[in-house]
């Protein structure tokens, strides 16, 4: 069965691990030229987990009180290292087909 994304969807580990890392590979050239080259990519990508993560709560009708902001931000680390992941898995993929 294929979906598109949805808010409940969203606010799962693997919907918002597969946004991030779509929204990070597609963007990240661009925010290169500005970014920070101390903070590095993954702090990036914990940003756009934790604000991923935000949207879906708001969107779900769920208030965002600290409590909710301050798990986001939390649960935000676990997005952008299964992201990782999922970047590392489509890096080792390439280099495998071609041999190296």
């Amino acid at each position: 069965m294929d979906n598109l994304f949805t808010w409940d969807v969203l606010g799962t580990l693997a919907g918002a691990a597969a946004l991030t890392y779509l929204i990070v590979a597609y963007t990240k050239r661009l925010i290169d030229t500005f970014w920070p080259q101390v903070l590095g990519t993954d702090v990036y990508a914990v940003l756009i987990g934790f604000i991923v993560l935000l949207a879906a709560t708001a969107a779900q009708g769920q208030s965002l009180t600290w409590a909710s902001v301050v798990l986001a931000l939390f649960n935000g680390f676990l997005v952008a290292a299964a992201s990782g992941k999922m970047s590392d898995k489509a890096i080792d993929e390439k280099e495998r087909q071609k041999g190296v």
